[in-house]
């Protein structure tokens, strides 16, 4: 049985190394057709929060202050991760958090990610646009917590996720299931894919 970290952070910025630091990350690990465990954290990288990213999370500055060193949370997400294979949501954005916060801590890694927003361009081709939000309501995926918020995201694309990998089991009976079958999905041509029924 395959074992799946589905990572999200929220930061202050886009770009690490260009101001952007990670202020919050979640990590839920995905087996089978379940979650089996859930991991999160603030941290607090020494740097502002801006106005807008309160006001679109919810963490202000007090939060941030209080929290602990990203040093610390980034030894602890990256031992309760351990060998899973990592999945995100627009997975470029995180990846680049997820190594340079990795980094500074002295813990070099090179991950690949499954990425979310590949599969579901792919998986669902038809879908209006392939945000977060909307493949959540698109597959009546249940709210728990606060959109944009690292825990509550991170279980959301856990279970679309989930759906992704049920949806593919029915494309592909008897292929989907090999160890690359996803990454190579998500890097091939959207025509020369199957993808799911409009509904």
């Amino acid at each position: 049985m395959y074992r799946y970290a589905v990572i999200d952070f929220e930061t202050n910025g886009l770009m690490p190394g260009q101001g952007g630091r990670a202020l919050e990350v979640a990590a839920v690990i995905v087996e089978g057709d379940e979650i089996v465990a859930s991991w999160q954290s603030l941290m607090n990288p020494g740097g502002r929060v801006p106005r807008f990213i309160t006001a679109l999370t919810g963490i202000t500055p007090a939060m941030v202050r209080t929290a602990p060193s990203p040093d610390e949370v980034m030894t602890q997400v990256h031992e309760f991760v351990g060998d899973a294979t990592l999945v995100a949501h627009n997975a470029s954005f995180d990846r680049r958090f997820w190594e340079y916060e990795l980094d500074l801590c002295g813990r070099l890694c090179s991950s690949e990610f499954l990425c979310t927003v590949l599969i579901g361009r792919r998986l669902y081709p038809w879908a209006p646009n392939h945000k977060l939000a909307t493949l959540v309501e698109l597959h009546r995926i249940p709210v728990e917590g606060q959109h944009h918020r690292a825990l509550a995201d991170a279980a959301m694309t856990a279970h679309l996720f989930m759906k992704m990998q049920r949806d593919l089991s029915e494309l592909y009976p008897q292929e989907w299931q090999a160890e690359d079958f996803l990454a190579r999905y998500q890097r091939t041509g959207k025509a020369l894919v199957r993808s799911t029924a409009p509904h």
